[in-house]
């Protein structure tokens, strides 16, 4: 009996058991049904999330890529940026002092006199850093680190150097070169007063250097990466030229005594081959203009004679500086008789076709002293603009000095057929004769 009864309450406990179970597969079944479902769309839209966020990091990468590749508009690091930021403000702190002093003119673009530019490049100089000043000829002070750095990076040696430059209005620039072993970088930060005389940076710049090479003479030369058609319609201009290794006061001196005030456009002086003899191909009417500059320290007034430049004072002015006469002048020049006037008219778009050797700056670089008293100058024509070259052209100008300090041009002569490489002279009126 007890083994019936125990089966019986087995069998019970069984049946309940079956049914407990049923009742909880099904409510389960019924839970698990709405999880899945709620699952299916949580899964849903992580996995949309995540693509989307693929998608978002492969554009980023993408985009990296292509600014790498294009070499310009880098990111800037947030370290790099800190740094050029307190770096110049710290400088221009420095500067302070000299800047509230300067005489800045009326002008709403303040020019600052050389005078005190060249205070604030010392001023510069004392701290230790490498800097130069925007004006011609300015030689670069602590120049020796620069000038390692660039031969350690031709020789594959991974380093980096800052250069400060003095702008003309009063402001500083920071251009950091960065070689890595394989590319040069240049991170670029320029910094400004504002109108309380406090100092901010106006802009920061990171750019890949395309090419670039230290030449013999002390140039350091480059073009950067900058954008280019079609991307831009008009072309940028990335090349630049800095002279590390500095002058000698003498090369200093004759360039802005000499040639600085004639330069390669406008007049033929220094980009055609002459001599005592032989004066038939200069232009006389296009050169007035420049000897007035140089003579009077002022631009010429074409106002003051509307109808033309007196005989006199045309022919007074060129025989100072040339070896010509009066008879050679007016056989060369377009000279009006009738009215006792030499021609003269501004250059412009109907008379000059602009080309970038023309904006090429004239440097003294080799010095002889004749027997006869005279000097030979050797002068590369410094282009940097498009063309990034030392010396388009080089040419031995002879020149006379007198006892006062006042000179005669006797002589050019483009060496090494160098005036097959430049554009044709175009003289300022067409040759009538």
């Amino acid at each position: 009996m007890k083994g019936d009864e125990y089966n019986m309450k087995q069998g019970k406990c069984f049946i309940v058991c079956i049914v407990i179970c049923s009742i909880v597969f099904c409510s389960c079944s019924k839970e698990g049904a709405n999880t899945k479902g709620k699952r299916n769309v949580t899964v849903q839209e992580t996995n949309k999330a995540v693509i989307e966020e693929t998608e978002e990091s492969v554009e980023q990468e993408e985009a990296v890529d292509f600014e790498s590749e294009k070499g310009y508009d880098l990111p800037v690091p947030d370290q790099d940026r800190v740094e050029a930021e307190q770096d110049s403000c710290r400088l221009m702190a420095l500067l302070t002092g000299i800047y509230k002093n300067a005489d800045k003119g009326n002008s709403s673009n303040v020019v600052l006199g050389s005078n005190t530019i060249k205070k604030m490049t010392m001023k510069i100089k004392e701290q230790g850093y490498s800097v130069i000043s925007s004006e011609t000829y300015s030689n670069m002070e602590n120049y020796e680190e620069v000038e390692s750095f660039l031969i350690n990076a031709e020789s594959g040696k991974e380093g980096s150097v800052i250069i400060y430059e003095v702008h003309s209005d009063g402001g500083i620039g920071r251009d950091k070169y960065v070689y890595d072993g394989n590319d040069m970088f240049l991170l670029a930060s320029s910094t400004v007063w504002d109108d309380d005389n406090k100092p901010y940076m106006a802009y920061i710049s990171y750019t890949r250097l395309k090419e670039w090479k230290y030449s013999d003479k002390g140039w350091f030369c480059y073009e950067m990466c900058v954008p280019e058609y079609p991307e831009v319609t008009e072309m940028v201009d990335g090349s630049c030229l800095i002279r590390v290794k500095p002058m000698s006061r003498r090369k200093r001196r004759l360039s802005k005594q000499c040639v600085q005030g004639l330069g390669y456009q406008g007049e033929n002086i220094l980009c055609s081959n002459w001599d005592e003899n032989h004066m038939e191909k200069i232009d006389y009417n296009g050169l007035y203009e420049y000897l007035y500059k140089m003579k009077y320290k002022k631009k010429y007034n074409s106002k003051k004679y509307p109808d033309g430049i007196p005989k006199d004072k045309f022919e007074n002015l060129i025989m100072e500086y040339l070896p010509v006469t009066s008879e050679v002048i007016q056989k060369y020049a377009f000279f009006d008789k009738k009215k006792g006037t030499y021609l003269w008219k501004r250059l412009g778009c109907f008379n000059y076709a602009p080309d970038f050797f023309g904006t090429s700056i004239p440097e003294v670089t080799k010095i002889k002293d004749n027997p006869d008293g005279t000097i030979t100058l050797t002068v590369d024509a410094v282009c940097e603009m498009v063309l990034c070259d030392e010396a388009v052209i080089t040419h031995e100008l002879t020149v006379r000095f007198a006892e006062d300090g006042s000179f005669q041009y006797l002589g050019n002569k483009i060496l090494n057929g160098g005036i097959k490489d430049i554009p044709e002279y175009q003289y300022r009126f067409v040759d009538k004769k």
